[in-house]
């Protein structure tokens, strides 16, 4: 079999198992729900056991099988707990989802080290830990699948309040993409999920560092999406084998726009920002 004839996508949810650490709320749930209707059984990982033992029970109750385990994703010691947790309750897992991100706002000059630490083990490190374990596993068995949850604020600059976040998913990017390069030909899949504007409760919870900093968007002309519509669009960007999967295609043309003229593009923003256009979508 040619390295091609590996690379090609196949459906990857019916009799699959799957892991997601962080899901137990938002686009996680969402993702775990939908998951779980297309035939996966989904072990779900947070440090909110019973925020994931509800997304365990709304799946059980619409017919599935879900595990709930509480993992702290800044342990590595946890982390291996939780996934073999999961490969003892459904064997080997087909599906890796690393999910976990959280969003601290304030000026960069008023945001501590420490907390620049707290983010990229949460946002980034995590995601590590994650295809540490499973990585070595997937290409023994030459397939798998891995999915890593980032951003539209890793793929062109906006937001500037939220600076932590922003390099923790442009980090994941790049790693899932070059992941991508180096598992495919080995028969094992990568994703990179990025959400533009979705509803969830992310931002609820968001420690902020500089109470009068302006919160910026990606843009206008995005639409604001339910978290079950993101979960949608990753399982069918999965189905079909994407690496790069946004909320909403109107992005490309925007990355587009910024790698045609990175400077330009900058001065654009700084000019819409001054006029009191803030790039947060309202529909």
């Amino acid at each position: 079999m040619s390295q091609t004839e590996q690379a090609r996508p196949s459906p990857p949810f019916d009799g699959a198992q799957a892991l997601i650490y962080g899901a137990a709320q938002g686009i996680g749930r969402a993702v775990a729900q939908e998951f779980a209707r297309r035939g996966a059984r989904v072990a779900i990982a947070d440090i909110n056991l019973a925020g994931a033992q509800e997304t365990a029970a709304l799946i059980a109750s619409a017919g599935g099988e879900a595990l709930a385990i509480s993992c702290d994703v800044t342990n590595d010691e946890s982390v291996r707990a939780a996934a073999a947790e999961a490969e003892a309750r459904f064997g080997e897992i087909d599906i890796l989802m690393n999910n976990v991100g959280v969003i601290v706002s304030g000026n960069p000059e008023d945001i501590p080290l420490a907390e620049w630490r707290r983010l990229l083990e949460l946002n980034l490190f995590s995601t590590i830990r994650g295809v540490e374990i499973f990585l070595p596993k997937m290409i023994a068995r030459g397939r798998g699948y891995i999915v890593n949850t980032a951003s539209f604020a890793g793929l062109y600059p906006y937001a500037v309040n939220r600076l932590p976040y922003v390099a923790s998913k442009a980090a994941l990017i790049a790693m899932s993409e070059s992941l991508a390069i180096y598992l495919h030909p080995k028969g094992v899949r990568v994703s990179c999920l990025c959400p533009g504007p979705v509803m969830t409760g992310v931002m609820g919870a968001m420690k902020t560092w500089t109470p009068d900093a302006p919160m910026r968007g990606p843009g206008l002309q995005y639409k604001l999406k339910q978290a079950d519509e993101a979960a949608v669009i990753l399982a069918d960007g999965m189905r079909d084998g994407r690496v790069i999967i946004p909320t909403d295609e109107l992005v490309w043309a925007e990355i587009q726009r910024h790698a045609a003229n990175p400077d330009a593009f900058i001065q654009e923003k700084i000019d819409a920002f001054a006029r009191g256009d803030t790039g947060i979508p309202t529909r």
